[in-house]
This record gives C-alpha cells, sequence and structure tokens, in this order.
C-alpha cells in the first residue's frame, strides 16, 4: 500500500499532503486516519507516545471521544526529502460545553511508500469562549473557502 504523494517532497506535493492529513483529521475516524501510518510508527503527542499504527489508533479514539466538534487546520512551515514541518491549530469543546483553542508544531518523517513514520508534536491549549471560535464550518473537511491559520491571524 502506498500513500500519495510520495517523497521527495516538493513544495506544491507537501502542501497536498498537509492538506491530505488536515482533511483525515477531520473525518475523524481513527480507524482510517491510522491507516495513513506505517505499522510500526512512532508518535511523541505531548506526553503521550504511540509505538505502533493501533496504539496511535487508540490514541485517536480517545482524543475524539474527549474532544467533541473538533475542527483542525494545518498550514505547511517548511519540507526537505522525506520530511514536513507544520504548524496547526485546532477547535473543540469538551463534555461540559467549555471551548478550546489549541496551537501545535509537528515534525513528520514519510516512508518511501508515503506513509507517515514518525510523528512529534507539540501542542499548547487555552480555553475560549463560543463568540471566540474561529472554525466554524459543518463538521468534516474545511471548505476550500475558508480561511487559512495565516489568513485568519494565527
Amino acid at each position: 500500500m502506498s500513500r500519495p504523494p510520495l517523497p521527495p517532497f516538493t513544495r506544491e506535493s507537501a502542501i497536498e499532503k498537509v492538506r491530505l492529513a488536515e482533511d483525515g483529521w477531520n473525518g475523524r475516524d481513527a480507524a482510517k486516519v491510522a491507516l495513513t501510518y506505517t505499522t510500526d510508527t512512532r508518535w511523541r503527542n505531548r506526553v503521550e507516545f504511540a509505538r505502533n499504527r493501533d496504539e496511535a489508533q487508540a490514541f485517536l479514539t480517545r482524543k475524539w471521544n474527549k474532544e467533541l466538534d473538533y475542527r483542525l487546520i494545518k498550514e505547511l512551515w517548511a519540507f526537505m526529502g522525506n520530511r514536513i514541518a507544520v504548524r496547526y491549530a485546532y477547535e473543540y469543546h469538551d463534555d461540559s460545553g467549555q471551548w478550546f483553542r489549541a496551537y501545535g508544531n509537528e515534525n513528520w518523517e514519510f516512508a518511501e511508500d508515503g506513509l507517515m513514520a514518525h510523528r512529534h508534536a507539540s501542542i499548547n491549549e487555552m480555553p475560549i469562549r463560543e463568540e471566540e471560535r474561529k472554525f466554524r464550518w459543518p463538521l468534516g473537511r474545511r471548505p476550500d473557502d475558508h480561511p487559512g491559520l495565516s489568513d485568519l491571524g494565527l
């Protein structure tokens, strides 16, 4: 199984890879998203570490069960060869109705087949009021005409 676009990345293929990742995470289907990672993928996400695809899928399941009405925007920061760096922000609310916006950076390394082998994420979040939300599209893929992070001043 391969997952185009494949490394080495060009600016255009890196942007496409970032958008495909954003679209997948906005779909919130942990089993489907997990298939974009190698079976022996290695993750660091805040203080959690995944050592394979099954652990990554379990992480995503827990995440989206807790982070309700999740909406994410990713933006390419840098790329070279089989590596991509992104910055991102996402909004969600918890089961009490409190909204949050999280900001982060990820470093990705891909196998030759385009599956992600390594994911290192650093994330900070802050509570926001519902009226401060900026990500207001219907759940699922961000519409093409919705502003990105730079356009939103994030």
